[in-house]
């Protein structure tokens, strides 16, 4: 009897491995962090053959766990840091470069060219994104330009796109299968999102060869098999990371909204088989189903949430653990004047300015290390709070309650503040590692162990509810002062001298 399904969900700072039972309880789970690479200031890499090992190891270890055979797992589904990307040699399976992670402003100014151009709006139109280094395309460009033989290679056919789906889906199958699927390739800059194919206009103005790309497929449905884990194991479940969360969320219907605090922050609105064109700097992207059929999403993006707590931690060595930042927010009744605009990599909806940078203001003599990580803390509600405003405005309608989910979610001060500062309420679930469980869901209704989507519904539990309790007065001022804050993370990218 087949007892699990395994979601491999490979993240920007860290590979995990879950085991789900059938009530989409967590039974075994097993992480590991890899390393951030930075070879120059906003430049952001990733090695992917240890993307490729660590979520290999956390795989097995996991199965190990609960002494789990291959034989006990009904499927594997697999989600990932979308954008990143990957370019290897299809005959010796090694990557010719490292992957450059969706953070990565390299080619921030390559965009601006093209913007120069006149493409922002045929891009628009084609692929549902605001021309952004952010994207894929200008990724696999670079690497094609700048890597020796790469382009020469490209074009005798030699070597594979991918992002990190395809890239851990063509080592499972031991290269027998090169494939994505819609949400993934709706974030390359390089899809029709409508047609649902790759587009010859966008492959000709990147120089992308279509030799490169891998088949696009539907998020639920069969990828290939694996032999990794001691027998054959069917992938079936594939969705870019926020995709997956909406579904993990049961976003399945119209007007269903998520907001997920990762390594970035994430809103997300399913507008059903309707794709919303965003005045407001939001994107549309293909959301994740579990048949054949295309919804769309509306999504605003945060370049910087939970990566700013990791920066507290690991670079300004200001706390011993990510958890422990809840307990200096609490510590102080607020930020006395403080903001934090964590701009490390540009910001972007609904600014979408690609050279801002990480601002701090309104410092004074007495502020402590208490302020600042309450005010960094903070910084991730604020922002947030600029994609609900911009959304609700987008979809012309009032959301009255926003399900979160992602590790930053679990800082029950967060969220009090997102619920006090956007004014809704909050409702946190019980699991909130929705990300692997909407790929496990992908994967398992995929082969029959959930039966449907009310059986999934049926599993939703909710932890908690937070509820908005700051006057509109205060509120008010604080959001000036946040406002005040962008403004000067913007002006430092205009300013020349």
């Amino acid at each position: 009897m087949k007892r699990y399904v395994i979601a491999m969900d490979q993240g920007t700072t860290s590979s995990r491995a879950i085991l789900f039972d059938r009530q989409g309880r967590v039974v075994s789970m097993v992480q590991r962090e890899f390393k951030q690479i930075f070879p120059k200031p906003g430049w952001v890499e990733h090695d992917p053959m240890e993307i490729w090992s660590t979520q290999m190891g956390v795989t097995m270890e996991a199965m190990q766990k609960v002494d789990a055979r291959a034989d006990e797992i009904a499927a594997i589904g697999i989600t990932n840091q979308r954008e990143t990307t990957v370019v290897w040699d299809a005959d010796t399976g090694r990557p010719v470069y490292n992957a450059i992670v969706w953070q990565c402003r390299r080619t921030a100014d390559a965009i601006e060219e093209l913007k120069s151009r006149g493409y922002s709006e045929t891009i628009r139109k084609i692929t549902g994104l605001v021309p952004d280094a952010y994207f894929s395309a200008s990724k696999i460009a670079w690497i094609l330009d700048h890597v020796p033989g790469a382009r020469e290679k490209a074009l005798q056919g030699r070597l594979r796109f991918g992002t990190v789906d395809a890239w851990l889906i063509w080592n499972l199958t031991d290269g027998r299968v090169h494939a994505t699927d819609f949400t993934n390739a709706s974030r390359t800059m390089l899809f029709d999102i409508h047609n649902l194919r790759w587009d010859e206009k966008l492959l000709d103005l990147f120089g992308v060869p279509a030799s490169m790309l891998p088949q696009v497929k539907p998020s639920g449905g069969l990828f290939g098999t694996t032999d990794k884990f001691g027998g054959d194991i069917p992938v079936t479940g594939v969705a870019g990371d926020q995709q997956a969360a909406l579904f993990g969320q049961c976003g399945f219907e119209a007007g269903d909204v998520k907001s997920t605090y990762g390594t970035g922050g994430f809103l997300l609105m399913n507008t059903g088989e309707r794709a919303v064109c965003s005045q407001q700097g939001l994107l549309t992207t293909i959301a994740a189903t579990d048949g054949s059929r295309v919804q769309y999403a509306l999504e605003g993006s945060v370049f910087v949430a939970g990566a700013a707590i990791q920066w507290l931690r690991d670079e300004m060595r200001m706390l011993r653990s990510t958890p422990q930042s809840e307990e200096y927010c609490t510590a102080v009744p607020d930020t006395n004047g403080v903001y934090v605009v964590p701009a490390f990599s540009g910001l972007g909806a609904p600014y979408w300015n690609q050279y801002a940078r990480g601002t701090i203001v309104g410092l004074t003599r007495g502020v402590s290390k208490e302020h600042f990580v309450r005010a960094t803390v903070e910084s991730l509600a604020y922002q947030t709070n600029d994609l609900i405003a911009a959304m609700q405005q987008e979809a012309g309608l009032h959301i009255q309650t926003l399900k979160v989910d992602g590790g930053a979610s679990a800082n029950n001060f967060l969220m009090q503040f997102q619920a006090d500062i956007a004014g809704l309420t909050i409702e946190r679930p019980r699991c909130v590692e929705t990300t692997a469980l909407g790929a496990a869901y992908l994967a398992g209704l995929a082969v029959g162990y959930w039966k449907d989507q009310n059986e999934i519904r049926a599993n939703w539990q909710r932890d908690r509810i937070f509820t908005p309790g700051l006057p509109a007065e205060q509120r008010s001022r604080l959001l000036a002062g946040w406002r005040r804050a962008v403004r000067c993370a913007t002006a430092w990218a205009s300013e020349e001298e």
